[in-house]
């Protein structure tokens, strides 16, 4: 076994050196905990390498740095790509949610026209409108339906609700509707509570029909329906037309100014029914059918 030559040897044996750190540790917690003299030391010592640590974790920081830098980026197009999912999503919801309104109205619109054509001798046609009037003081639609779709003049237009107006211009691909609040307009209703006949016009206002030349002590109440009586063959009976909302007396004389308001309205909805008589052997036939049948069962 080789061994290091004495002329090589420095310092002292391993063995005193451990008894000197052993003995040094010792006296160091023994002061640290009776004489609590190094926490000033130990603080100065911190401030004196705070800036070497700072160096020395630098590195590490800019790499930190580095990564999430680099990871913004894929988070700002990930979030972009979630936005615009979600911006696809709701334009499908809102779509979906015009779509189930649409398909409840038609629903109503059906139920409509199956009613009207049993009760009464009319048929109606769909028809989508067009163009809705933009100047407050043009009471006037426009409809997708004209004289090449069988619409002619005079017609009654209705929604799921009650009357909207009549047909006052044809053309071949389209048609004009008059509504019922344009001043010019007039339709013959009855109360539907007691039959009292009457003509209601309209005033101009939207959402807004009068009922004139009636006496003080007519029997017209606040919430009575007004439907039409039949009279004139333009619009079939029974169909709602307004509800009266006020009485009050005419300045032009002595009699009652009854304020009502319409029950349909084509600011609620895009479809309406036009309405027209069925031909007298159409609903000959149709009755011939009925009886056939009823003797047969």
């Amino acid at each position: 076994m080789e061994t290091t030559p004495q002329f090589f040897r420095h310092g002292p044996s391993p063995l005193a050196r451990l008894f000197v750190f052993t003995l040094l540790s010792c006296i160091l917690i023994v002061e640290d905990t009776r004489f609590h003299h190094f926490p000033q030391l130990r603080q100065s010592i911190g401030v004196i390498i705070y800036p070497l640590q700072r160096i020395a974790y630098l590195p590490a920081n800019i790499y930190d740095q580095i990564v999430d830098f680099i990871a913004s980026f894929y988070l700002l197009e990930e979030n972009e790509k979630l936005r615009q999912l979600y911006l696809e999503n709701k334009q499908q919801l809102l779509t979906l949610q015009a779509l189930e309104v649409e398909n409840s109205h038609l629903r109503n619109l059906l139920g409509a026209v199956r009613e009207i054509e049993t009760q009464t001798k009319t048929k109606a046609v769909l028809a989508e409108i067009l163009y809705t009037p933009r100047d407050p003081f043009n009471h006037k639609i426009t409809l997708n339906k004209g004289s090449l779709h069988q619409i002619q003049l005079g017609q009654a237009v209705i929604d799921d609700k009650g009357i909207v107006g009549q047909i006052t211009q044809l053309y071949p691909w389209s048609s004009e509707v008059t509504l019922l609040t344009d001043k010019d307009h007039s339709v013959p209703v009855q109360v539907l509570r007691n039959n009292i006949r009457s003509i209601v016009t309209g005033t101009g206002k939207n959402n807004e029909l009068a009922l004139r030349f009636l006496s003080l002590n007519a029997d017209i109440q606040p919430n009575d329906l007004l439907v039409t009586s039949g009279i004139g063959g333009v619009y079939p009976p029974g169909l709602p037309v307004a509800i009266v909302q006020r009485i009050v007396q005419d300045p032009a004389g002595d009699f009652a100014l009854i304020i009502s308001t319409p029950i349909a309205g084509v600011d609620r909805n895009k479809q309406v029914l036009v309405l027209s008589l069925l031909p007298q052997h159409s609903v000959d036939s149709s009755l011939e059918t009925t009886e056939i049948e009823s003797g047969k069962n």
